[in-house]
């Protein structure tokens, strides 16, 4: 009895038995080929992906089965371009003025859950205060659920530029902010600003190379650093590790850009043939973002929305944006996706396969982008974006195969991060 006792007591403290969990999938993407296969078994171990096999396999004793027959799965979806901390509305201008930063931050875990359940398991956050990064830090500790993030911290910017967080203040408001702030005005300071988001614990580098639509100043096009500012960014970034984001809606800035060294453009609205096929030449990739230009040209029609100035540009250069797109995708420019999330609402981020759609690209072409592209782009290419064995359990579902209707990705039903099941 003493020795039945005793071994009892010692397997008490010996490690459970590990569960698995068997998804059930009646239809899987693969995004890498674009074949969607049928009748698979996913088994997730972990927070991996321990095998794909077909048919439907029976689990073990201490493992779980998720039925997703009816169901069209594929690899949680990367957003490269949203603003997690902010949410535009007609307010956001005064909202600088009242909010605290522990307002912003808990309104932003908000976001952060919607764009998950969206199925959005990882972001590329490409601007805001500073909150961003510790958003970051509490979704990795598991504190908070939100998509896997990589940051920008808070984007660089010249004096009176886009993303000058003093723009449209009083004068006494307005002070003269520097590279601690993001803000650029010499190669000097293009360095210095660098080695400050390396300390502030950022992962990419993000520069408005032009006039943006929302910040209140006149041009939303013209371009905003010289060539030797964005050679210093682009350089010291390199020697930090970071790759380089470049905000442009205006042709002359973005060709700047390209040719500086940096890694994408986002937005592009006012790209030329030259531009593209600098592009090209350059492996610089283009993050679509039509989604922004739509919505905002949109709101612009809402009187009292934005402040005048901000209206003006948005019906200027919002309604251009996806024609310009359309012709970059038929002359071969390397394209991620990405949608400016924040401009519009969270969550609502797919909407943009649609418009993408609209634009001649295939389905097939943009989750490809969504996933394997940025997952590349990233530097995440054998942990995120494919259904393979070995990578991260990144994972949704959806009810419809989206090449037949791509809006079904609008409604994600199923949403496992991490191995972890968030939704379904």
């Amino acid at each position: 009895m003493k020795k039945l006792v005793l071994l009892f007591a010692f397997l008490a403290f010996l490690p459970s038995v590990a569960q698995d969990t068997y998804l059930h999938c009646g239809s899987l993407i693969d995004t890498r080929t674009g074949e969607v296969l049928k009748e698979k078994t996913i088994v997730i171990s972990a927070d991996r992906i321990k095998n794909i096999s077909n048919g439907y396999l029976s689990p073990g004793p201490n493992d779980q089965a998720i039925d997703l027959k009816s169901k069209t799965v594929l690899p949680g979806l990367i957003d490269m371009h949203v603003h997690i901390e902010s949410e535009f509305n007609p307010q956001t201008y005064i909202k600088r003025f009242t909010d605290n930063e522990a307002d912003v931050a808990l309104q932003a875990t908000v976001y952060a859950k919607r764009t998950l359940m969206a199925g959005f398991t990882t972001v590329r956050d490409l601007g805001g205060s500073g909150v961003n990064i510790s958003l970051r830090n509490a979704i990795n500790k598991g504190s908070v659920d939100g998509p896997r993030i990589f940051t920008a911290g808070k984007t660089l910017a010249t004096t009176g530029g886009h993303a000058d967080p003093t723009n449209g203040m009083r004068k006494d408001l307005m002070g003269d902010p520097g590279p601690k702030e993001g803000v650029v005005n010499s190669a000097d300071d293009g360095r210095k600003a660098v080695r400050q988001r390396y300390k502030n614990g950022a992962d990419l580098i993000k520069i408005t190379a032009t006039g943006g639509v929302l910040s209140v100043a006149k041009s939303g096009q013209n371009p905003q650093f010289t060539l030797e500012e964005i050679q210093a960014i682009t350089s010291t970034a390199k020697d930090y590790g970071f790759m380089v984001a470049a905000h442009a809606h205006g042709d002359e800035g973005m060709k700047l850009a390209v040719l500086g060294g940096v890694n994408t453009i986002e937005h592009g609205t006012l790209m030329s043939e030259e531009t593209m096929e600098l592009m090209k030449k350059h492996q610089c990739y283009l993050v679509p973002t039509i989604s922004a230009g739509i919505q905002v040209a949109e709101k612009a029609k809402v009187p009292g929305f934005f402040p005048e100035v901000v209206a003006q540009k948005a019906l200027e250069i919002g309604p251009k944006h996806q024609a310009t797109i359309s012709r970059a995708y038929k002359k071969g420019v390397p394209m991620a996706f990405g949608t400016d999330a924040g401009v519009f609402p969270h969550g609502q981020n797919a909407i943009e396969f649609n418009y993408l759609l609209e634009a001649g690209i295939p389905v097939m072409e943009s989750l490809k982008a969504a996933t394997v592209t940025n997952a590349l782009l990233l530097g995440m290419a054998t942990e995120l974006g494919q259904l393979k064995e070995g990578f991260l359990a990144d994972i949704i579902a959806v009810g419809e195969n989206p090449e037949t209707d791509v809006k079904t990705l609008e409604n994600v039903v199923f949403v496992m991060k991490n191995g972890v099941v968030y939704k379904g």
